[in-house]
């Protein structure tokens, strides 16, 4: 990943690595000539060969990194060997771009080369495919816009971007969780077909508790957790400056995990959340759940030091992370496995609750308000909205410009990071508790539980609303928000 000194903040040259396993983010590149490849590589994971995908900047590195007022202006290429398509996730691109298979763009072949541009929104944001099984094999990276006020502060930047890992192929690992309830999603290319009772060989899943009832938080043992492609092992070590200010720009990339991200002995800084400015909410530790990001601003003490920021997996004791170390200091060795499980990530919505967005959406009456079902269960592995998976699904619907409210209603023992493409939308009710919560693109709805999220309909069009957890997509998790003019 880019780790951008405030001295060199301005510098348009590119971080290359230093190794063949570190991926770094290239910096802005001119606005003419931008070019995204969707490409495989290999990485060296707890000192095994590991080949993924992943998407390469014009400069070797990965993912890419915007100015103010640059345009999103990017020729992508897929040089796999199977077709793909890459979602610009927490973007608002003209919906032909927006990276959904046959919505309405068809998938890249291999070979096939791609113009897209489009103003972005700055913030933290990233890419992916939207095929399940490639995001799985880490086909995504990051997307950094920077802003006027980027560029003018005196501090650090660090990306941090999270992965789930297994050594099998993805489409054997979505068939021993879905156990033969792959979903074809009307031939879009987002599932996978499982043989039946593939699920009897899974092994341990972990499950919390909630009220008595046992909430199913991780349904798969990946094989490594992952911080911009490395491993507790031999993790990526960041130069700091003594005493100084860094923000760091947290995705969780991964396809069916949730972190805590813990800064240790630092005190952290919450002051964005998918790209957006919330009023700043301190503390040493953070939930992410699957496609969302944080920025969390830190003050480094002064004097020599090293300073772990780890993500620990939701209810088991796994764990990943990145070390911000000064020049000089030694870094320690930090074990994959902390002593004890991590606890399940905001089963009551605290953090949601804390949450302010900088700026709001415009007050108004919403003129429709549709009460959206969450369901489904480990066994059979079937996931639902109101009841459908993708191809009987029945779209909610919006007239551009209305603000429309959706609350989603979590009937399922599994949380649910739920997206919506093509819009920022506003958490403005927890439970029956209005308020003005975070501007986001996906927001987590924990089990059982009910959130109302504020949306302006924007482009005419159809519109993709799905679980961000990829084996609940693979099995139909999804609508649509379809925009008429």
């Amino acid at each position: 990943m880019t780790h951008v000194t405030r001295r060199h903040f301005l510098t348009a040259a590119a971080v290359l690595a230093t190794s063949p396993g570190l991926s770094r983010t290239a910096f802005a590149q001119d606005a003419q000539g931008m070019t995204l490849r969707a490409t495989t590589r290999t990485l060296d994971i707890n000192g095994r060969p590991a080949s993924v995908y992943g998407l390469e900047n014009a400069a070797g590195g990965q993912g890419l990194i915007l100015d103010p007022g640059q345009r999103f202006t990017v020729d992508l290429t897929n040089d796999l060997d199977v077709e793909t398509i890459i979602h610009w996730h927490g973007q608002i691109p003209p919906n032909a771009q927006d990276g959904v298979p046959g919505l309405p763009m068809p998938l890249l072949a291999p070979g096939e080369r791609r113009p897209y541009d489009f103003a972005p929104l700055p913030g933290t944001h990233w890419m992916h495919s939207h095929v399940p099984v490639q995001e799985m094999q880490l086909l995504a990276a990051p997307l950094i816009v920077r802003s006027p006020a980027d560029l003018a502060a005196d501090r650090q930047e660090v990306v941090m971007l999270l992965h789930d890992f297994s050594f099998k192929p993805a489409e054997d690992v979505l068939a021993e969780i879905t156990g033969g309830t792959g979903h074809d999603m009307a031939g879009m290319d987002h599932g996978t077909h499982a043989p039946a009772g593939a699920m009897d060989g899974m092994a341990g899943m972990d499950h919390g508790s909630m009220g008595g009832m046992a909430m199913d938080l991780n349904d798969y043992n990946f094989d490594a957790y992952l911080a911009n492609d490395r491993t507790l092992n031999d993790p990526d070590v960041i130069r700091v400056e003594s005493g100084g200010r860094v923000r760091l720009r947290i995705i969780n990339a991964a396809a069916a995990t949730v972190f805590w991200i813990d800064t240790g002995a630092v005190q952290g800084r919450l002051v964005a959340v998918d790209g957006h400015d919330v009023s700043p909410v301190t503390g040493t530790r953070f939930g992410i759940a699957m496609a969302q990001r944080l920025d969390i601003e830190l003050d480094l003490p002064a004097g020599t030091g090293a300073f772990p920021i780890l993500g620990l997996r939701e209810g088991a004791r796994e764990q990943t992370g990145i070390v911000l170390a000064t020049l000089g200091a030694k870094v320690p060795r930090i074990d994959g496995l902390a002593e004890t499980a991590a606890p399940a990530f905001d089963t009551g919505l605290a953090q949601e609750l804390l949450l302010r967005a900088a700026n709001p959406l415009a007050a108004r009456a919403a003129s429709k308000t549709h009460m959206m079902m969450l369901g489904g269960s480990m066994q059979p592995y079937l996931w639902t909205i109101d009841g459908n998976t993708w191809g009987e699904h029945v779209p909610v619907t919006a007239t551009s410009g209305e603000r429309v409210e959706i609350m989603f209603h979590n009937m399922s023992m599994m949380g649910h990071p739920m997206h919506l493409h093509g819009h920022a939308f506003q958490v403005v009710g927890i439970g029956n508790q209005r308020f003005a919560g975070a501007v986001r693109d996906t927001v987590y709805v924990p089990p059982m539980a009910m959130l109302t999220i504020a949306i302006d309909a924007g482009e005419a069009a159809r519109w993709m609303l799905h679980c961000h957890h990829m084996p609940h997509l693979a099995t139909g998790m999804m609508t649509e928000f379809a925009v008429r003019a």
